[in-house]
């Protein structure tokens, strides 16, 4: 009785609170993670089913099934080649079946390989069970599929190293999930009743319930069919050069969203367990190299603004002695050439003059801060470094000049490229477009373009561009030409940036970090491209560097331009002919190349008749108002001397034009385009005859020998023309590929 009153009365207060514990259970109420979208909402990250596997060992061998369970879920799981981590596999769920457990019915899960798997391997599962069960002739075998979430990733290793990724456990690890934690997550809510011995809820039980909060939704900047065209042309490039790394940037230059960004080697968030350390860098960010010639832009674009930027001048390359040492050019031979040549070919020597010499240390300096070199830019990515700026000896100022003996990353250069091409202004590059609440859509929060400062005038980075343009349109010397798309201005820079040896003095021989950054259309620039390559293998040849990256940026441009569905060049010069007419100016005595450049912003096309160097007379003539859809003809020597060109594909439009400008009478028979020519002289005049056939059947017709005002075909009796207007833009074939 003392006993009994001691226990209700004086301990019972205390035991009735212990109790309530023991019958009260709370369930946390798991919060969905909010998604992370493109710019289109296609998903990228989201929540998804996912099973976890439980065995019930005793069970398991009651029904001897031991050997097929193991064998079975084994093949299943096991994601790896090597018979050993099979058999290792094998091993881990044998030794959880033929475990003794004290409690009854033990339930024990096979982690890491049978946790939170997904939805496919699952049903697999399901299927064997089913037939372990007809095989025991048993409704329960003691194998489980446990129903739980986690997160997932559609795109599997699409911008791996940008989204990161959450592990099994639901902790955010790194890159956006990680940074954007507090935006996704949401709030656990919690449920809380009275249950009894079994676990079941009690009759009248007091049940307290707060709900989860769910996670909001982020939209970024990227766009996943360009996100696609970049990881497709950068492994093929990654499975032909081998390098340590290899990444590319691509952005709206105007501001400065990024539409995709890549890395490799990657991972697959899916399956992180699986990778190495090295796969989960974001180099875009988090790697910094010496940027070579492709930082030659912030030299031109200093020259240009302190208007010590001639193109016609000319200077002596090969090598330029700065107190401490003497640079050279990757390639001595070329004796005195113009600046605009030394940008083409990218000399070293035209850089050091420019920049050391003609705007000097401190203004060199100020437009390299002035471009955001040496500090961050202030992505919304995490792992970002800052770059090296140090310059302190004449030397060190003067290799800076072209990209030697300071550090960038990628997505400092792709910033500075995009000032350029969008009128002289530096912006913040970010990725993530708006935070937004997944049920309500309402918008928590939204980023805006940003720029950071006017680092040019608009007219220095319009003619910058029209200088970085020829770098690719010139087929013969530009270091670039690689990149051109038939159809489109492009302009660019090479880079090529010898690697410093580790652990010794100075830069190793045969170890190069190679680039190239360009943009679409010049004009109106709409897709700007950033592409390193880390020590790809080139056999010692540095000359090979345009095949690394030149052909992947062609790749991931011209297939974002169409998906864009932006009009060619000619096509927006052509739709804007009534509303832009130019005076034709007066290209005597220019070269070729001179009149191209002089010609290219008006989007007209210039053809050369004649072999001589310089031009000597033109139509329209100087002076005449033209359109943008205008074509030009120019002589390159005197009339007396010129030959009929090749004529054959143009329109009988164009044909009359070079004969009308070269005082030749034209006839023609047939309707269509030029399929064959045939000249013949009445005294000082020349008559030319056209054979005209439909488009269709000019495709079908083998082409004709090149046209009349030579000597004649004996075979055919169409003459070979002495002169052939083809001919002025064939590249020479001896010249060596350059790519510094």
């Amino acid at each position: 009785m003392g006993r009994l009153y001691w226990v209700q009365i004086i301990e019972g207060k205390w035991l009735l609170a212990e109790a309530q514990k023991k019958w009260e259970t709370e369930e946390v109420l798991r919060p969905v993670r909010g998604t992370i979208t493109d710019r289109n909402d296609k998903v990228l990250a989201e929540d998804a089913p996912a099973y976890t596997i439980a065995l019930n060992p005793d069970m398991i061998r009651k029904y001897h099934l031991d050997s097929a369970v193991t064998t079975g879920l084994a093949s299943v799981l096991n994601t790896s080649d090597d018979p050993a981590d099979l058999a290792a596999l094998q091993e881990k769920i044998r030794s959880k079946i033929v475990k003794t457990y004290s409690v009854p019915n033990p339930q024990v899960e096979i982690r890491n390989e049978g946790w939170k798997i997904d939805a496919e391997v699952a049903e697999q599962i399901k299927q064997m069970v089913e037939e372990w069960k007809k095989q025991a002739d048993a409704s329960n075998i003691g194998v489980y599929l446990l129903k739980d979430t986690k997160r997932f990733y559609p795109g599997g290793k699409m911008a791996a190293q940008l989204l990161g990724y959450s592990d099994k456990e639901n902790k955010a690890v790194m890159g956006l999930e990680a940074m954007l934690d507090s935006d996704l997550k949401g709030v656990p809510g919690s449920l809380t009743y009275e249950k009894d011995l079994n676990g079941v809820e009690l009759p009248d039980s007091k049940v307290s319930f707060v709900p989860a909060i769910d996670g909001n939704n982020v939209r970024l900047t990227i766009d996943k069919n360009i996100q696609y065209y970049i990881e497709s042309a950068l492994e093929k490039a990654y499975n032909q050069w081998h390098p340590k790394s290899m990444t590319a940037i691509a952005a709206d230059p105007n501001t400065m969203e990024i539409l995709g960004m890549a890395s490799y080697p990657n991972f697959n968030p899916n399956q992180y367990w699986n990778s190495k350390p090295q796969d989960f860098q974001n180099n875009a960010v988090a790697s910094q190299y010496e940027p070579g010639s492709t930082f030659k832009l912030v030299t031109l674009a200093g020259a240009v603004e302190e208007g010590i930027f001639n193109p016609n001048d000319s200077y002596m390359s090969g090598s330029i002695k700065v107190p401490g040492n003497i640079l050279h050019d990757y390639n001595t031979s070329w004796g005195p050439i113009t600046y605009l040549e030394g940008l083409k070919r990218s000399s070293n020597v035209a850089f050091v003059k420019l920049g050391y010499e003609k705007l000097g240390k401190d203004k060199l300096k100020s437009y390299i801060d002035k471009f955001g070199f040496g500090a961050k830019t202030g992505i919304d990515v995490p792992g970002e470094v800052a770059g090296m700026v140090a310059m302190k000896n004449p030397v060190e100022f003067a290799t800076a000049t072209y990209g030697q003996g300071l550090t960038a990353t990628s997505i400092q250069q792709t910033a500075a490229y995009a000032a350029i091409a969008n009128g002289g202004k530096l912006m913040q590059p970010h990725v993530v477009k708006e935070v937004y609440n997944p049920k309500t859509k309402e918008v928590v929060r939204t980023i805006e373009p940003k720029v950071i400062r006017q680092v040019v005038s608009e007219a220095t980075a319009k003619q910058v561009s029209e200088y970085l343009e020829t770098v690719v349109s010139d087929q013969k010397i530009g270091t670039g030409k690689k990149a051109a798309i038939e159809g489109y201005r492009v302009a660019g820079k090479t880079g090529t940036a010898n690697k410093v040896e580790p652990g010794k003095k100075g830069y190793a021989p045969d170890k190069w970090v190679m680039s190239f950054i360009g943009y679409a259309p010049v004009e109106a620039p709409k897709i700007l491209v950033t592409i390193i390559a880390d020590e790809p293998d080139v056999g010692g040849d540095f000359h090979l560097g345009s095949d690394v990256t030149l052909p992947a940026f062609k790749e991931i441009v011209s297939q974002t331009l169409r998906y864009m569905g932006i009009p060619s060049s000619a096509q927006q010069m052509k739709s804007a002919e009534k509303e832009i007419k130019v005076m034709m100016p007066d290209l005597a005595g220019m070269t070729m190349e001179q009149a191209k450049i002089a010609m290219n912003k008006y989007g007209v096309s210039i053809e050369a008749i004649g072999k001589g160097t310089k031009i000597v007379e033109q139509s329209p003539a100087p002076g005449t108002e033209i359109g943008a859809a205008e074509r030009i003809y120019v002589t390159m020597q005197g009339s007396d001397d010129l030959t009929i060109p090749n004529l054959t594909g143009k329109s009988l439009r164009d044909a009359l034009e070079v004969c009308s400008f070269l005082n030749a009478k034209c006839q023609s028979t047939g309707e269509g385009y030029v399929a064959s020519q045939t000249v013949e002289s009445e005294g000082d005049v020349k008559i030319v005859t056209l054979q005209l056939k439909p488009y269709n059947e000019l495709l079908q017709t083998p082409p004709p020998a090149d046209s009349s005002d030579g000597k004649k075909d004996k075979a055919s009796g169409t003459a070979k023309s002495g002169d052939s207007s083809k001919a002025q833009d064939t590249p020479d074939k001896k010249v060596v590929q350059q790519n510094r």
